[in-house]
């Protein structure tokens, strides 16, 4: 049975069509369900999930401000990814531009280092996409300092 995250994004977007086809269809999000009357769809990922819904331009408590490309500054969705290769490949092959192509990051998290490949991706809205492949845990190398 579907069961709904605590937290999820929901996304104005100009063109809802071409935002489910860059989704969809080249990243493999599943379409969960759909309002084609109000041109909204709810979609998952490997636990992810958001909502994506075309802009009526009309003025409500929902809008915080005018849309302007790119959408979305100053945050970035984190989404966790099986195969972070895998998506690469099928951006590429969708001739995607990375943002920033697959790396090895390590984040310090108290005595461990908590380890995953990123890459980054604009979304058709300018919406930044990480998504983020585990590589699990190490222990935070010593200083030296006694």
């Amino acid at each position: 049975m579907f069961q709904m995250n605590n937290l999820v994004p929901e996304m104005l977007v100009t063109d809802l069509d071409r935002s489910l086809n860059f989704y969809r269809d080249t990243l493999g999000f599943k379409v969960e369900y759909q309002r084609p009357e109000h041109r909204f769809a709810f979609l998952s990922f490997n636990g992810s999930q958001l909502m994506l819904e075309q802009d009526d331009q009309q003025d409500s408590a929902w809008r915080v401000g005018p849309l302007q490309a790119p959408f979305g500054r100053g945050m970035n969705l984190s989404i966790e990814c099986p195969d972070i290769h895998q998506l690469a490949g099928a951006l590429e092959q969708a001739a995607i531009a990375l943002r920033r192509k697959i790396e090895e990051c390590w984040y310090r998290h108290d005595g461990m280092l908590h380890g995953e490949l990123n890459l980054l991706v604009l979304d058709p809205d300018g919406y930044l996409l990480r998504f983020t492949q585990d590589l699990g845990l190490k222990p935070v190398a010593p200083t030296g300092n006694a």
